[in-house]
């Protein structure tokens, strides 16, 4: 055993601060498994959420050394505890009490985004047919646990708090999940360009370092979405013919 120093964020939207905290760490323990041990037996009023401490839920999500990261799946042997470990709430979404944040934001963004909208059936037993490439191509996107560590690393809403103009880089990945669907007949385009903001991110690829299940969210999600908006909105001779046509309403979105 061994003795490790925590400095824990306590306190509300209010006030608060750092509280040191020193617990026993053993071989295989994680950073869930250490606040735990500080709840039981030093802090019983500790907020902190967390389900399946699996790494599939996406509830421990918090700051580790100023790192975003799930918390059951940062181990002890990481960490160097020879210095103090500081861990904090999320620092992009409101905060409600200690570890807990209030990401209740993120569910209201995905009810803004264009459902799911399937073509007719093209078999004649009146199902789908696909082709195993389309779907290996958006089976990488459903990975996501929703753990919005990815929303709280992007400095658009983490710094610049464009939460009214931006949906960030969680619900591009789930755009681009039902953009690339092959049944699906929906155009989401003019949303992303306009209401999404898809814009504003200038790709440093911050939100695909943070994923936990290693989801390649730039390169695989939003540069495909940006390519698209381009070739929608920006291509000389779709510009060109929405102009002879008199059809210029996707300009001003």
């Amino acid at each position: 055993m061994k003795t490790a120093t925590f400095k824990i964020w306590r306190g509300t939207r209010e006030s608060g601060g750092f509280v040191d905290y020193k617990t026993e760490v053993s071989e295989g323990m994680v950073v869930l498994d250490a606040v735990h041990e500080i709840q039981a037996k030093q802090a019983p009023d500790l907020a902190c959420r967390w389900n399946c401490k699996a790494g599939k839920c996406g509830s421990c999500s918090a700051e580790v050394n100023g790192s975003p990261r799930l918390m059951c799946m940062t181990r002890m042997s990481e960490l160097n505890i020879e210095q103090p470990i500081t861990v904090e709430p999320m620092k992009a979404f409101p905060l409600v009490k200690d570890l807990v944040t209030d990401v209740s934001w993120n569910f209201r963004v995905k009810m803004k985004i264009k459902p799911f909208k399937p073509r007719p059936p093209d078999a004649p037993d009146g199902t789908w047919r696909m082709g195993q490439t389309d779907v290996d191509r958006v089976q990488e996107f459903r990975k996501c646990i929703e753990c919005f560590l990815c929303q709280d690393v992007c400095h658009v809403l983490r710094e610049h708090q464009k939460f009214e103009e931006f949906i960030g880089p969680r619900f591009l990945v789930y755009a681009a999940a039902l953009e690339m669907h092959p049944l699906d007949t929906e155009n989401r385009l003019a949303e992303l360009k306009g209401a999404h903001g898809i814009g504003f991110c200038n790709i440093t690829k911050c939100c695909t370092k943070v994923c936990p299940e290693s989801i390649t969210i730039t390169d695989n999600a939003i540069i495909p979405l940006k390519e698209r908006v381009v070739d929608e909105f920006y291509d000389p001779l779709k510009m060109l013919w929405r102009k002879l046509s008199g059809n210029g309403t996707n300009e001003t979105l």
